[in-house]
């Protein structure tokens, strides 16, 4: 499980965010320069784009638009998206919103606010997120000794997977390997299987003072398909929290 898992969104925010109009800027700018490549996401659809410069004093940043005629209008037409990309290996995700059309060095381009703040994760990092709490996910696998597993997620990422429970499973250990592993991520969805190993078994204590253990498991032989399943759910969330829906 990413040690993500093991922070509070305090502490993500401290460590992995990169805040301020200048700073946001110079760091898109440089991304602009080297011809860096993103997905952007709005709705269910997506497509690649290339940012091409990021302004502080007008507060934007401006990218490249789609080969594609429909798609942009769609874009238009939803007005705000998530871009995520890798550059040099390194996950990087921010929102786009007031999205609108442009041009740059006599070519079509879209033009949008510059975010509030940058997701940058450390180069073994995961992106991960929150489950919502009113829409509780539901994990289940088999331990070593073949018991059932059933607890709430905490948090996902395409790499692995935090759950809750009140106190600590009997026959999980550290180095453990949980088999039959299963969860869905909206209901009614197709569930998705793999194998799991557990990462970190830790005792934390609630707002009210109880104390619970938190499970971090990552994941082992999930399909690129579902890692695919698992980065639209997180892109989803991201854009409900913000509102960007």
């Amino acid at each position: 499980m990413s040690q993500l898992a093991q922070l509070s969104e305090a502490e993500i925010e401290a460590r992995f965010h990169i805040t301020g109009r200048r700073a946001v800027a110079f760091t898109l700018a440089a991304m602009a320069r080297d011809g860096e490549r993103f997905s952007l996401h709005f709705g269910d659809e997506l497509f690649l784009t290339t940012l091409l410069a990021a302004d502080p004093e007008r507060a934007t940043l401006t990218f490249d638009s789609s080969g594609a005629e429909a798609l942009n209008r769609r874009l238009l037409a939803a007005g705000h998206g998530v871009f995520v990309g890798r550059p040099e290996g390194v996950h990087v995700q921010f929102a786009g919103q007031r999205i609108r059309a442009a041009t740059f060095a006599g070519r079509p381009a879209f033009v949008a606010d510059l975010p509030g703040h940058i997701v940058r994760l450390q180069r073994r990092e995961s992106f991960r997120i929150e489950t919502p709490r009113g829409r509780p996910l539901g994990f289940t696998g088999r331990l070593a000794d073949g018991s059932l597993l059933q607890l709430p997620v905490h948090d996902i990422s395409v790499a692995g997977i935090g759950l809750n429970a009140a106190s600590l499973p009997a026959g999980a250990a550290r180095g453990d390997r949980l088999q039959a592993c299963h969860f869905q991520l909206d209901e009614g969805a197709h569930e998705l299987a793999c194998a799991a190993d557990i990462r970190h078994l830790t005792e934390r204590e609630g707002r009210n003072g109880q104390r619970y253990w938190r499970l971090g498991l990552a994941f082992d032989a999930l399909p690129a398909a579902g890692q695919n399943i698992v980065q639209r759910y997180i892109i989803r969330v991201e854009r409900e929290r913000h509102g960007l829906v």
